[in-house]
């Protein structure tokens, strides 16, 4: 190789766009490439094949891989390694931001899936911004459990609800039963009335019709002068006190002897006594009566005890 290609490989590498060494120039066609000064000769020689654009070389990235698998385990990151300060590495900024960002996610998804309201998705958006949630899995456990709770206290709810509604309506059958009940009583009580009514009615009739029968005749003033002073004359005469009733004779005295006939009353005796008394009304002769009766009775029933003790004898 006499002559030197400096020139042809330089003008080849800006025909092919790429470097001088990836540039080939064919050993055996070296005179003819050499003759080439002009970047058209150079693009007829690429044509005619005699310069060739070699192919990239394969860069392995599988030790840079391993490097990087490492470093998130937190290899290679000690004090040797680090260049600037904790804030000049990692901005805490961009920390905010990255977190921020994932948590704002989580959300639109969700009520994107309508697993949240927009009551609540308000509720949570304002704790992201407050920094309540830490990471991703807080936040997705704190929706669970709110949406836990809502459903316990709907359940609550509806069981209250069925209950007082169970309440209201034995409620309302007992008030109904109640009034049944009464309404029944206030018939059976008018119809008693309307029968005592009735009842009362021909009472009050024939207790008027007695009255009318009672009522005392409207007598003359001179037969009522008369039973005035009959009444007067009976006022006016003395009252002889009763007879006492004469005592029976004992039974024993008596039992064996027989039973007398009744001795007829006296009549004629004692004459001058009658004419002697004054005139006995006719009350006054009923008492004397009834004494002397109530005597011959004990005397009867002394006499049939008597009698009895015979026969027994």
């Amino acid at each position: 190789m006499s002559a030197s290609l400096k020139l042809q490989k330089r003008l080849a590498a800006s025909v092919l766009k790429c470097g001088k060494g990836r540039v080939w120039l064919d050993p055996n066609e070296i005179n003819e490439i050499g003759m080439a000064n002009s970047r058209k000769n150079v693009r007829k020689l690429v044509k005619d094949g005699f310069i060739i654009k070699k192919p990239q070389g394969i860069h392995s990235h599988a030790r840079h891989r391993k490097r990087i698998a490492a470093k998130k385990k937190g290899r290679h990151s000690g004090p040797g390694s680090r260049k600037g300060t904790r804030e000049a590495r990692t901005p805490s900024k961009r920390l905010w931001m990255r977190r921020i960002r994932i948590l704002r996610r989580l959300l639109f998804k969700y009520r994107a899936q309508k697993k949240i309201d927009k009551h609540l998705y308000h509720e949570l958006y304002m704790k992201v911004k407050g920094n309540v949630f830490k990471n991703k899995r807080v936040l997705m456990e704190y929706i669970f459990r709110v949406k836990n709770e809502k459903t316990r206290l709907k359940n609550l709810e509806e069981q209250a609800a069925a209950l007082k509604n169970k309440g209201r309506l034995a409620r309302e059958k007992r008030a109904q039963k109640a009034l049944d009940k009464h309404r029944i009583l206030a018939e059976d009580e008018l119809k008693d009335q309307s029968g005592k009514g009735v009842k009362q009615k021909a009472v009050q009739k024939q207790k008027a019709g007695n009255k009318k029968d009672a009522a005392p005749k409207k007598v003359p003033n001179t037969q009522r002068k008369a039973e005035l002073a009959k009444k007067a004359e009976k006022k006016a005469e003395p009252k002889k006190a009763p007879e006492p009733a004469k005592k029976a004779p004992e039974p024993a005295k008596k039992a064996s002897e027989p039973k007398k006939a009744a001795e007829p009353k006296k009549t004629s005796t004692a004459p001058t006594k009658k004419a002697d008394q004054p005139a006995v009304t006719k009350k006054s002769a009923d008492t004397k009566k009834a004494p002397a009766a109530t005597a011959d009775k004990k005397t009867g029933g002394g006499n049939k005890k008597s009698g009895g003790a015979a026969k027994k004898q």
